[in-house]
């Protein structure tokens, strides 16, 4: 392909500034069209962004002939049915995360991608901003020295600030998300530790549901062991107090510690030799570099930045940390 034509299926609050003005930032990359079930909201999205094409119906917009990669950026139970019928039809795939509710949903999408040769990115953007290239710098360059453990705490209260607004709060809806809060927000972290640590050996976890607000588990622990003997430990919890609410990575080596917010804009390292405390301003639109890599990748020119076999992995984590 020699320019991305892009069409957006589900136009909403995640894609105002995150991701749907990049598509037409970026060298032969261009937005076309975008659907969303509510044809207003679709058709109002389309004017104030100045998107040629809107559809209330996603196969309508499969079937607009200048899209030829779409964005799926619906709620997670419609990922698979839409990922399956754009690899039908030879279109190219980004999606977002989590990429399916669960690790057998991730792997249907993954052998509908091997049998057809389609091309599919899964949209762990992180590993494309500078921020997170620095902590993966830092670790290649063994500045902390051997990792021994990694901790990983997300404590917020019950309406984390973090989440995207939605008109209805379908993340703590199971049956939609796959889960919680933890669904929505683990997949990024949990994706950082697979990028930067390779293959996990062995995992296992619990999660349960203290204050039953919702129908959502709102506590989630977990352990990963990987190849490389790296130990990971990671806690979520989402009902506690404003002021115990926490967002942290620490990475814990022979020679130091390296620590960072996953939602936050600073990288600190600490060795034998001092402390230094790095702060980064992510993009505008901060899934733009990401979308560089896949426009990338659709023209065949790079690789690809995140593919469906390691979102398949980061599933089955999941599955085993949040599963009865």
């Amino acid at each position: 392909m020699s320019a991305i034509k892009w069409g957006i299926i589900g136009c909403g609050n995640v894609t105002e500034v995150k991701s749907g003005q990049a598509y037409n930032k970026i060298e032969d990359s261009s937005l076309v069209a975008v659907m969303r079930r509510d044809a207003a909201k679709a058709a109002d999205y389309a004017k104030r962004h100045g998107v040629p094409r809107w559809y209330s119906d996603a196969g309508e917009l499969m079937n607009d002939a200048d899209v030829n990669s779409v964005s799926i950026a619906t709620p997670p139970a419609f990922h698979l049915e839409y990922a399956l019928a754009a690899i039908k039809q030879g279109i190219n795939v980004y999606v977002e995360k989590p990429v399916t509710r669960n690790a057998q949903e991730a792997v249907a999408m993954a052998d509908a991608v091997r049998q057809s040769g389609a091309k599919l990115t899964v949209a762990h953007y992180r590993r494309a901003l500078p921020m997170f290239l620095h902590v993966k710098t830092l670790l290649e360059n063994e500045t902390v020295g051997e990792v021994r453990t990694v901790q990983i705490r997300m404590w917020q209260k019950r309406e984390p600030k973090l989440i995207a607004d939605s008109e209805t709060n379908w993340r703590l809806q199971p049956e939609i998300s796959g889960g919680g809060y933890f669904h929505d927000l683990a997949p990024h972290q949990l994706d950082l530790m697979l990028y930067f640590f390779g293959e996990p050996e062995k995992y296992s976890g619990y999660s349960l549901n203290q204050a039953h607000s919702s129908a959502a588990d709102d506590h989630v622990c977990g352990s990963i062991v990987f190849k490389n003997k790296v130990v990971v430990n990671g806690s979520w919890c989402f009902n506690v107090a404003e002021s115990e609410t926490t967002d942290t990575c620490e990475i814990i080596g022979t020679k130091g510690r390296i620590t960072f917010p996953f939602f936050g804009k600073y990288v600190t390292c600490k060795t034998e030799t001092g402390e230094e405390t790095i702060s980064f301003t992510h993009p505008e639109h901060i899934q733009q570099p990401m979308i560089e890599k896949i426009v990338a990748y659709f023209k065949d020119e790079g690789p690809n930045p995140c593919t469906i076999d390691e979102a398949v992995v980061l599933m089955q984590i999941i599955d085993a940390f949040t599963m009865k």
